[in-house]
């Protein structure tokens, strides 16, 4: 079961619905710098990365949207597979051997797809990402950041993959003489690449005179909807829980013809939000589970079939007779190694673990991955949706001891004892263990 540390923060209650929001795919540019037009093998390579990550994102939903995740039948969810999937990548920058491929394996793609993985997010960071605001599309902000200890000397080759892929910036910092204040200057990072929606990522005491990286990124959203709802419209109505119980809240509605479909047991709906001057198309889409306890085997369909929600996209508007979509706004945060552990990444959290490539390290010192933090923010209201994400890997020296042999091929002594009080019964040695009597 995941360890998860939830903050949540409730206006209303969100539909018993999986919403994500989601991005056309296909190769586009920003308003304010063209990307190159990609070969048909490259652009063949980043649709396959895309479905890694996707395979990725709704692995993790599964996970936190099912009875068994800490609180999730009373909480809200809400988390961005993105900043995760980029934070991690990163991560995979600083990686080698066995540790390198386990989160290329557990990323999508297989544990030969590390560099699959710097490239995707090089197309995420430049284009998918691009502000689209000042050409009437979405407002949109995201940065990567490492913030390293004063006593660690960054290896060139990472240096030049997280600034080159990844935009990331870097800052020198004092975590053994200073971490309180390290831990606020990461959080206000955050906080100001997310207008100020995300205040604190690193809780207190989540970074010490130990820790000797962070690795973080800030991730903010703001699109209005394609066609807004009126708010005059907006009437409490009742919200029908999971356990049986209702309570009253207020839905949006609307007259007008929806990118609706239904399909056996659930319903698809897609909102699209108002589109820039390029060909990116971001929409939000709500799974309607037919019955109003279906939401975990809709979770568990989302997150065992890979193709599901491409294959189950509305394209087409339909007339709608009684359409209504709650108002939500949802603020959830979690310590997600638990269950990044439990979908199978083992080897950074290990005192063993190869982070060899990140830093110059001295005989003796290992690096390893100590916590991964998220924080999310989501409120859909009639004019569009405002939403946020921060994730953050601490990362601090590791004391690893070599697992002992202990091979018995030679002469050795031997001795029984009683340890409470140190009596010793019998005491001998073996020269040669086929010797009898």
């Amino acid at each position: 079961m995941p360890n998860l540390k939830i903050n949540t923060e409730l206006r209303n209650l969100s539909s018993a619905t999986v919403c994500s929001t989601l991005w056309s795919t296909r190769p586009a540019s920003s308003p304010t710098r063209r990307a190159p037009e990609p070969t048909m093998a490259a652009a063949a390579d980043t649709r396959l990365s895309v479905a890694h990550q996707t395979r990725f994102a709704f692995r993790l939903a599964a996970a936190l949207s099912s009875p068994a995740s800490a609180s999730s039948a009373a909480t809200n969810v809400a988390f961005s597979p993105l900043s995760l999937h980029v934070v991690l990548s990163l991560l995979a920058a600083g990686a080698g051997g066995a540790t390198r491929d386990q989160l290329a394996a557990t990323l999508g793609g297989g544990a030969a797809a590390a560099e699959g993985l710097h490239a995707l997010a090089e197309q995420m960071v430049q284009v998918v990402l691009a502000d689209g605001s000042g050409a009437g599309g979405p407002r949109l902000a995201f940065g990567n950041g490492v913030f390293v200890d004063l006593s660690v000397k960054l290896k060139p080759v990472f240096q030049e993959v997280a600034a080159g892929k990844y935009k990331a910036e870097t800052w020198s910092v004092d975590f053994q003489k200073k971490a309180a204040q390290v831990a606020g200057q990461v959080n206000s990072w955050v906080e100001k690449l997310t207008s100020g929606l995300i205040k604190e990522v690193l809780p207190p005491s989540s970074v010490d005179q130990s820790t000797r990286l962070v690795l973080g990124n800030a991730l903010y959203f703001k699109g209005s909807w394609t066609e807004k709802f009126d708010a005059s419209k907006t009437k409490d109505g009742e919200f029908h829980l999971l356990d049986g119980n209702s309570v009253q809240t207020p839905f949006m509605s609307s007259r007008e013809d929806q990118y609706v479909r239904s399909y056996n047991n659930f319903k698809v709906l897609n909102l699209p939000y108002q589109q820039g001057g390029d060909k990116r198309q971001f929409s939000m889409y709500i799974l309607l589970p037919e019955t109003r306890d279906g939401l975990w085997s809709l979770a568990e369909k989302l997150g065992s079939e890979p193709e599901f929600l491409e294959n189950h996209i509305p394209t087409r508007k339909v007339e709608v007779g009684q359409f209504k979509v709650p108002k939500f706004k949802i603020s959830f945060g979690f310590e997600a190694s638990d269950l990044l552990k439990g979908l199978g990444l083992q080897l950074p959290f290990r005192p063993d673990a190869d982070l060899s490539e990140l830093a110059d390290l001295q005989m003796g010192q290992n690096l390893c991955v100590s916590s991964i933090f998220h924080k999310s923010f989501v409120e859909v209201n009639e004019e569009g949706t405002e939403a946020a994400a921060a994730s953050a890997v601490t990362v601090m020296f590791c004391s690893y001891t070599p697992p002992v042999d202990f091979v018995a091929d030679h002469p050795f002594l031997f001795l029984i004892r009683e340890d409470t009080t140190g009596t010793v019964l019998f005491i001998g040695h073996v020269t040669n263990p086929l010797l009898g009597p």
